[in-house]
């Protein structure tokens, strides 16, 4: 199993849900954090608890969306650290939104931020882990790479995508001392709900009640760190709602029957 004590892991998205349980559970493991999310007094509160545990905890606020100012983000954690053992792509927005209702500049907003943002970011970093010959790449992707369902079309495309997209870079670099991990969440307890786009752009803020009975968050992300420290190239995470994706893969006449008939 991988020591993380010590190792530089960043993670995006770091200021609530997912991301925060991580740097908590990543800090117990004695692992130096760089968090970045937009929230830069969030991510404070975060680094806070998580040098109760760990000697090093950096914040670096970072508007992911705006991929043109990466390469310089990029280099100021390389001058902080010295190295990028761990990336976390944790960072992404979910939907809640009929595709007929949504314009398409809200479709390519959740493209841009869940899957460019991702890939540009993990190309920066990937540069400077082949030259020391050694990282991690972990993306936390979701169930919804899988298979998608209904008020998910752009969210789900995002996801496909990632699954792809790391899937074949997994294969690029199988010689490079370089492993890659896909993360895939279904219903975590978080407030990704809340935080979901509509079609008008605006937040959903509300809790779905599949959310509010998730996988416990910290629980989430206990299995993510275990995954990391085994070097898993893919790990569902979630409860009965995982199912899903072998039904679809074993029966699928029922699954084209039961997808229509998923609820919020």
């Amino acid at each position: 199993m991988k020591n993380l004590k010590e190792k530089n892991v960043w993670i995006t998205g770091a200021s609530s849900g997912i991301g925060e349980a991580l740097a908590f559970a990543f800090a117990k493991e004695g692992a130096f954090l760089v968090l970045s999310a937009r929230n830069k007094d969030k991510l404070e509160e975060v680094q806070k608890r998580c040098l109760e545990y760990t000697a090093k905890c950096r914040v670096l606020p970072v508007d992911l969306s705006h991929t043109e100012g990466l390469e310089k983000v990029v280099g100021s954690v390389m001058e902080q650290t010295g190295r990028i053992d761990i990336l976390v792509n944790n960072a992404g927005r979910s939907q809640r939104s009929w595709a007929k209702e949504t314009p398409i500049e809200i479709d390519r907003d959740i493209m841009e931020l869940n899957f460019f943002s991702v890939i540009t970011l993990t190309k920066l970093v990937l540069i400077h882990m082949l030259k020391t010959g050694s990282g991690h790449l972990v993306v936390i992707s979701s169930i919804t790479g899988k298979f998608g369902f209904p008020m998910r079309t752009a969210y789900s495309a995002s996801k496909h995508a990632l699954q792809g997209y790391f899937e074949a870079l997994r294969a690029e670099l199988v010689n490079d001392n370089i492993p890659v991990t896909i993360i895939l969440p279904g219903r975590i307890n978080t407030n990704i709900s809340k935080n979901a786009l509509t079609a008008d752009g605006q937040s959903y803020n509300r809790m779905d009640e599949g959310q509010a009975r998730g996988m416990p968050v910290d629980k989430c992300a206990a299995l993510i760190v275990k995954a990391i420290k085994k070097n898993k190239k893919e790990v569902l995470v979630g409860q009965k709602e995982l199912l899903m994706v072998y039904i679809r893969r074993f029966f699928p006449a029922l699954f084209y029957k039961i997808v229509p008939k998923i609820k919020n």
